[in-house]
């Protein structure tokens, strides 16, 4: 019985070098959009085998068995999760944005709304999602549209607040396009509110970050918010 408990008690530690020996570290990153650091497999895992040593405590410490069968390999699968959802950490959004600035003569509003939006909250770590809106106005510069959504993934898949997320964003763009005016809205529900503390099921969230145009101008400012409310 004793040397079949031992065999279950596989250390994290060993199922990570196993595993990187038949995996290499995807990161989601096309050519054309730099993530700032790339990662071999040895490297990941210096990263990987603390965090899911760590998570292994965690079980322990929230009462459960992390030798049973179901466990196993949670440690894991919870370090690969964690290193997905802060893949923005290692891509640089400004140098995405740089990858498809082309020269135009457009100079009305360009609008990507209702842009998907996953991150986590830095104050629990527990799930904030929802929508942004985000417009700008050129002047002389224009991006790429994949770009746009592509910088709210960057800074999303961070630990975030909702409004420094807001705020960086429109920085990103500002600092890149130097355009006439960014205006950025973010609508989401936070499960730190939903699932514990106040319970708060139907809440939702509502920041906004404006330049430029976006702040001196109100009919530039309601027929932002005006195209945002459209369906």
């Amino acid at each position: 019985m004793k040397s079949e408990s031992m065999k279950q008690e596989k250390t994290v530690s060993d199922i990570l070098v196993n595993s990187a020996m038949k995996t290499r570290n995807h990161e989601t990153c096309d050519l054309d959009d730099p993530c700032g650091h790339e990662h071999e497999p040895e490297r990941e895992e210096s990263f990987l085998t603390p965090m899911a040593d760590a998570v292994y405590s965690l079980l322990e410490g929230i009462g459960e068995d992390p030798a049973r069968e179901g466990l196993l390999k949670t440690p894991e699968r919870v370090a690969k999760s964690l290193r997905f959802l802060t893949q923005g950490y290692r891509q640089d959004p400004e140098q995405l944005l740089k990858t498809a600035v082309f020269t135009e003569s457009y100079d009305e509003m360009v609008l990507v709304k209702d842009i998907d939006i996953y991150s986590m909250c830095e104050h629990h770590m527990l799930p904030f999602f929802g929508k942004a809106h985000i417009a700008y106005i050129p002047d002389g510069k224009i991006v790429g549209l994949s770009k746009i959504p592509r910088v709210v993934e960057v800074f999303a898949r961070r630990l975030q607040v909702q409004e420094r997320l807001t705020q960086q964003i429109r920085d990103a763009i500002q600092n890149v396009l130097c355009p006439r005016g960014v205006g950025v809205v973010i609508e989401a529900t936070h499960m730190c509110m939903v699932m514990r503390g106040i319970e708060k099921q139907n809440s939702l969230t509502t920041t906004s970050a404006m330049s430029g145009e976006f702040l001196t101008n109100q009919s530039t400012r309601s027929e932002f918010l005006r195209l945002i409310g459209s369906k």
